[in-house]
């Protein structure tokens, strides 16, 4: 009897759910409007047709700029950052809506994207500079991530600093 009881719940739970996921929704993924729609919701996921991305939820992100040896020294731009979405996800999304940042990358074979450039400006080992890679937390603590641009998943409200620096 216990037994028959739990699968009677767990039938009505299920069916509570994905009633609820598809009826939450004016568009489904399948429908003929789908393909037209810049945003579609489908459940809880949406679907940016334009990158091909399904982002659940989305939090505000501040990329901040610094080179000593152009003017202005601050450039900041500001984003939204898919929730535990990487940093270059975001910096893509900024390059793709500001025409005034830009930013270049090369994948190592085992660690991933490395920045190279960021608005024209190469780091040169000749001259021992490189993109350093900052980040001050929401309670204002600067921090230096152990990883780079393709693995740091920012936090809601982190400004995120790209500095030429020297070694």
């Amino acid at each position: 009897m216990g037994f028959k009881v739990s699968a009677l719940l767990s039938v009505f739970m299920l069916t509570y759910l994905l009633t609820a996921m598809v009826f939450t929704s004016d568009q489904t993924c399948g429908s003929p409007d789908f393909a037209r729609s810049p945003k579609v919701s489908c459940g809880i996921w949406h679907q940016d047709v334009s990158t091909r991305s399904y982002i659940q939820d989305t939090h505000p992100m501040s990329l901040v700029v610094y080179n000593p040896t152009v003017t202005p020294v601050n450039m900041t731009y500001n984003t939204n950052i898919a929730h535990r979405g990487i940093l270059l996800g975001g910096m893509r999304r900024i390059q793709k809506d500001n025409k005034t940042f830009t930013f270049t990358t090369e994948e190592h074979p085992d660690y991933g994207p490395f920045l190279v450039s960021v608005n024209g400006v190469p780091g040169d080992p000749s001259k021992h500079t490189y993109w350093e890679l900052l980040v001050t937390l929401k309670n204002g603590t600067e921090i230096r991530p152990n990883v780079g641009v393709g693995c740091y998943i920012p936090n809601p409200y982190d400004k995120v600093i790209l500095k030429f620096s020297k070694w």
